[in-house]
């Protein structure tokens, strides 16, 4: 159990003289702090960047690159610039201390120090950091939560206002209007169902996206008819096949999303063009589907970039295009979540062909 209640971090000691090295290690480390020295201001900086540790104990007086040169170049670091840095120094030097303050210190403690207060200093400081770096990430996780809701509840909702806007217009066969409804019902509560996925704990989505397994004729039949509707308004086919045995071990809803990423990006994208999705065997043990059309394919110039955020599949969109250029990266990662792969080819013969692979259930 860690002494003191502030939780250990990686601690990097800097010091010219080896005794002062192995007298600040040993009390560091007898307090649970994992403990990394070097012994002049090059190595530190070297061993920072190799191991970027939580907070640096830095002696001022050191020959050839002295603790100032030292807080300089970490204040020119982007990867270092906000590393705490406490001072040790030898004497009370109100210049020098205003100087190591200026530079960028966060704290000082002279020599020949009293280990309480060290640690005391140490502690405080660490826990600045640790609780920065967590309000830093729950901040960062919330963003990550408010795109990936955004972009997901974008396909469905699009598709109510195409089946609305088509109902509005008048021209509907009678007989084609309960598919219509269907269409905005069926679009409506998957949105509200993402909503119920994203609002459940980290730990019971873990739970039960662990043990869900996805018929994968299902998923796409779903897709095939809320989709279909807007291929055929465009003179165009959406094709799905897939065995009825096959199976990928993935929550359907979470499948069904990345599925649909796909075909919505083919009805922006791959124009004037029929969109083909199938299932086949994968490497053993995954099975794999493909999404296949025959449009202008991706720009090889942009391949790499493709699966980045905010990435687009093509640098001219139109004015009503809404893409966040998020959705590439989220499927991509959502895919790695459950163990699997999501990559582009060049289609043979000319086009696009997404690929997903999955491992298949666990007996």
């Amino acid at each position: 159990m860690f002494k003191g209640g502030t939780p250990p971090g990686r601690i990097l000691v800097v010091d010219d003289q080896p005794g002062n090295l192995r007298v600040v290690g040993a009390l560091l480390s007898r307090n649970g702090h994992e403990v990394i020295t070097a012994p002049n201001g090059q190595e530190a900086l070297d061993t920072a960047a190799a191991q970027l540790p939580d907070l640096m104990l830095l002696d001022v007086m050191m020959p050839d690159m002295d603790g100032f040169e030292v807080l300089a170049e970490i204040k020119r670091s982007e990867k270092l610039a906000r590393l705490p840095v406490v001072c040790l120094t030898a004497a009370r030097d109100r210049e020098q201390l205003l100087r190591a303050f200026d530079s960028g210190a966060v704290d000082y403690v002279t020599k020949p120090f009293l280990p309480e207060e060290l640690l005391a200093r140490v502690n405080a400081h660490l826990g600045l950091k640790l609780a920065r770096d967590r309000l830093e990430r729950v901040a960062r996780e919330r963003q990550e939560l408010v795109n990936l809701v955004a972009h997901d509840l974008k396909n469905p909702l699009g598709s109510v206002l195409f089946a609305v806007d088509i109902l509005r217009n008048d021209g509907v066969p009678e007989h084609r209007v309960p598919r219509y409804l269907e269409t905005i019902h069926d679009s409506a509560s998957d949105a509200i169902g993402y909503i119920r996925l994203y609002l459940e704990t980290q730990r019971e989505a873990r739970r039960r996206s662990a043990d869900a397994v996805a018929v994968i004729a299902d998923v796409l039949r779903v897709l095939e008819h809320r989709y279909g509707l807007q291929f055929e308004s465009r003179g165009l086919q959406l094709k799905v096949q897939a065995p009825a045995e096959a199976r990928a071990q993935i929550d359907p809803v979470v499948l069904r999303q990345v599925v649909e990423n796909l075909v919505s990006n083919a009805l922006k994208y791959a124009t004037g063009s029929d969109l083909e999705i199938s299932c086949r065997l994968g490497a053993p043990g995954y099975i794999q589907l493909l999404a296949d059309d025959r449009g202008p394919g991706i720009p090889r110039a942009r391949q790499r970039q493709l699966f980045q955020p905010f990435t687009r599949l093509h640098a001219e969109t139109s004015p009503d295009d809404a893409s966040s250029g998020l959705g590439l990266s989220l499927a991509r990662q959502i895919i790695a979540d459950a163990g699997g792969q999501l990559w582009y080819e060049d289609r043979e013969g000319g086009g696009a062909r997404f690929i997903i692979e999955l491992p298949v259930p666990r007996d």
